[in-house]
């Protein structure tokens, strides 16, 4: 490991551990020593959730438990608590949801000290095109600016946003909400199904509190130094 690098640096990069078997999961979070901070989305917490998320408390990595939750209120309040077992630091929910829900996830997470609930506001793979393809009149800035006022209003004060968004909900909302900002690609990357992205340095220095990235550094060659070559970036 890089004991030069302060952790608090460190976790602002989020490893997406988007995989279908529970080996090669492990044995990215084994190639990744440096990084503290491992997202455990939907597709890896069906195929092998538990397994996965024993292994990073076992490695004392932090856990991000991309879920994204909306349905009505009790039953969201319901999975929160049930949610609560992993010990995660953060657990997303749909803002789209509604205020009842996002009061009783909120109301939840408040039986586990350090867990934040994230409001995700619109997909990172969404346009303005497909925002009106289901009937959303607003475009894709003008909506999550709307849900974040939505969650901000019901207790929630952390959010995902793509990095398009960064600066206007900074502008309209100041400082203190703490965004986290998928669709980062390093120079050069491939964009993948990411529509709307930025690079690590670009998102940072437009407010991103952390970034979440999978693919640039869990499918290179070297994941290890990809890591790092990213941490760098950020910290210059």
């Amino acid at each position: 490991m890089n004991p030069s690098i302060n952790e608090q640096i460190k976790e602002k990069i989020i490893i997406a551990l988007d995989y279908d078997r529970v080996d090669e999961a492990k044995k990215a979070v084994d190639s990744l020593e440096d990084a503290v901070f491992f997202k455990v989305g939907l597709q890896a917490f069906i195929q092998f959730g538990g397994e996965i998320i024993s292994y990073l408390e076992q490695k004392k990595k932090k856990l991000f438990l991309d879920l994204k939750f909306k349905d009505i209120p009790n039953t969201v309040q319901g999975a929160v608590q049930s949610a609560l077992r992993f010990s995660p630091s953060f657990l997303t929910i749909h803002l789209t949801g509604g205020s009842a829900m996002i009061k009783s996830a909120v109301e939840a997470a408040k039986a586990l000290p350090g867990l934040s609930i994230l409001g995700v506001t619109i997909l990172t793979s969404m346009s303005d095109s497909d925002l009106n393809d289901t009937g959303m009149a607003l475009n894709t800035q003008d909506a999550v600016l709307k849900l974040c006022e939505l969650g901000l209003n019901n207790g929630l004060n952390s959010f995902v946003c793509s990095p398009m968004e960064i600066e206007p909900i900074r502008k309209r909302f100041g400082s203190t909400p703490v965004l986290v900002t998928p669709g980062i690609r390093p120079q050069g990357a491939d964009k993948g199904d990411q529509k709307r992205v930025f690079t690590p340095r670009m998102a940072i220095d437009a407010g991103s509190n952390y970034l979440v990235i999978g693919r640039p550094i869990t499918q290179a060659e070297n994941p290890s130094k990809s890591f790092l070559s990213i941490l760098s970036e950020i910290t210059d």
